[in-house]
């Protein structure tokens, strides 16, 4: 019963975090709002973002953010209804 439980209880978690995170702007957001904010993304992925970002200028698309290594279509796919690529959309 106590294996039931925690597999109930992380896919509650799961869904309140896709239920409570926001829309991000992914070329202006720091690594402590995007690992916040996106699911599946943690501090050392996000911080990987901001420095591909650095590095290599802004997202055009969501789906841009697969150039960073670890981030899959997967996370993308999860998180594009809160992903923007600037403050207009």
């Amino acid at each position: 019963m106590k294996p039931l439980r925690i597999v109930l209880l992380s896919c509650l978690l799961f869904a309140a975090a896709q239920v409570f995170a926001g829309p991000v702007n992914i070329n202006t957001a720091d690594a402590d709002t995007l690992a916040l904010e996106l699911t599946g993304i943690g501090p050392v992925l996000a911080a990987e973002i901001v420095r591909d970002r650095e590095q290599n200028g802004n997202y055009q698309s969501a789906d841009a953010l697969t150039r960073v290594k670890g981030v899959g279509q997967r996370i993308v796919e999860i998180n594009r209804d809160n992903i923007r690529t600037s403050d207009t959309e």
